[in-house]
């Protein structure tokens, strides 16, 4: 297992992964700090979370270079990754323990109420493109519930994955209570049958979401799936165009365009169509593309060599099936992993580029002839995670979010993830929650306390 900088092409580290008794050892280890931290109260467990806050921030500098350096991602966007992190921590102690209290229920009992009592070993399967935070959204609610954590990170961001294990440790969680479990991704799905594992979480590919879900079906245990999205950008008549244009660009790139959230699909009504169209190309061509490591850079590398081959496979196949390339198209005649903000107008669904998930700087522009049209188009996608929608009209958007088939729906704003509502999709975009009293709830026993 190795880590390589995708700015340059050069390997950073090796790690040498956990052989299968290492694994064990730590599992079982694990299931021994359960029985120490879900003893703890709720208020205990909270200090712990602000200390990690606190540690996130005095490390911010060396933890956002360690991302930048492993996955690609701007340091800017690094920085705010980990400052995301800390607010989370600090969210969750704030909200846990009402949020955790047993909530009494009138019945013809003398007393009734229901407990939400912690699981056990929670396996975090989690991806590259957020390292802290795509793991710190799932483990700080479980924690915070009394669970504890083994995080299977991916291979290439192994250095942040080893740099959350050091923080929990000297934030104070017992030994094992938040474990990281060094394995190849193809042996993930093994470790969902290992006795100690009482549940488990995943964000990444359908594939590796429908792998999981049959193993933890196998073994009969809880799972969440956040998968992949192709989110649409609804741009409607009333809209203030250049401002949607804006946010547009921003939308398709956080992140160097490697978000399942990032809008994907720009759908816009005919008659303000051209005037985005060029708004768009505009805000596009602003952007700064080089080295992540620069302050002044707004998109850096993609992680991995075959994922600027797919988006480019996907570029000229949507082209070729007729859609226009009005900008980029062509991967970066420089060492390491880049690929231009690529713009590309009249696609039509049966294109790649609105029928798959896009991973990189892609933005796609599809003309829809009204509003009901564009819900139309916006719905057809087997993905179905969030959805931004651009209009003056604030009564009538919050009418159209009930016909939009998807987990989330951002009136004139972006798509994001936020600790105190639930983060999640429908479809092929996985089920359960994350975040808010939802994700919290997902991972503990709603217990029935009856007094006759």
């Amino acid at each position: 297992m190795y880590s390589v900088n995708p700015a340059t092409g050069e390997r950073l580290a090796v790690y040498d992964a956990h052989s299968r008794a290492e694994v064990n050892a730590r599992l079982e280890a694990a299931a021994v700090a359960f029985s120490v931290w879900s003893r703890e109260t709720v208020e205990s467990r909270a200090a712990i979370l602000v200390r990690a806050a606190a540690l996130m921030r005095d490390r911010r500098d060396e933890l956002a270079r360690m991302a930048t350096l492993e996955m690609g991602k701007t340091i800017v966007s690094a920085e705010g990754e980990v400052e995301k992190c800390a607010w989370t921590c600090e969210q969750f102690a704030a909200d846990a323990p009402a949020l955790l209290a047993p909530e009494p229920v009138k019945t013809e009992a003398h007393a009734s109420h229901v407990r939400h009592d912690p699981l056990g070993v929670l396996l975090a399967i989690m991806p590259w493109n957020f390292p802290y935070w795509q793991a710190f959204r799932a483990a700080v609610p479980a924690l915070i519930a009394g669970n504890v954590v083994a995080l299977k990170h991916a291979s290439n961001v192994t250095g942040c994955a080893l740099e959350m294990e050091r923080l929990w440790r000297d934030a104070g969680l017992p030994a094992g209570a938040f474990t990281v479990v060094l394995v190849p991704g193809a042996e993930a799905s093994e470790l969902v049958a290992h006795p100690a594992v009482a549940a488990v979480t995943l964000t990444g590919s359908e594939p590796a979401g429908m792998s999981v879900a049959e193993a933890s079906g196998r073994a009969l245990k809880k799972v969440v799936l956040e998968l992949g999205g192709s989110d649409p950008f609804l741009v409607l008549a009333d809209a203030d165009v250049a401002l949607a244009a804006r946010h547009a660009a921003l939308a398709r790139t956080v992140n160097n365009g490697q978000s399942c959230i990032a809008a994907k699909r720009f759908i816009v009504v005919e008659s303000v169509a051209y005037e985005f169209e060029q708004e768009f190309a505009r805000a596009l061509g602003e952007l700064r593309v080089g080295d992540p490591l620069e302050r002044d850079t707004d998109v850096g590398p993609l992680a991995r060599a075959d994922l600027v081959d797919e988006l480019d496979r996907q570029v000229n196949a949507s082209v070729k099936a007729g859609a226009r390339l009005v900008m980029g198209g062509k991967p970066l005649e420089r060492p390491g992993w880049f690929y231009p903000p690529t713009l590309l107008t009249r696609v039509t669904p049966g294109m790649p580029a609105f029928d798959e998930e896009t991973f990189g700087p892609l933005a796609c522009v599809t003309r829809a002839i009204d509003t009901r049209h564009a819900v139309e188009l916006a719905n057809q996608s087997r993905y179905g995670l969030g959805a931004s929608v651009w209009t003056a009209d604030v009564q009538a958007a919050l009418e159209l979010a009930k016909s939009l088939d998807v987990g989330s729906v951002f009136v004139n704003a972006t798509v994001r993830s936020d600790p105190r509502l639930p983060f999640g999709g429908v479809r092929r975009s996985g089920h359960g929650r994350e975040l808010g009293a939802w994700g919290l709830r997902e991972f503990v026993n709603a217990k029935t306390i009856w007094v006759g």
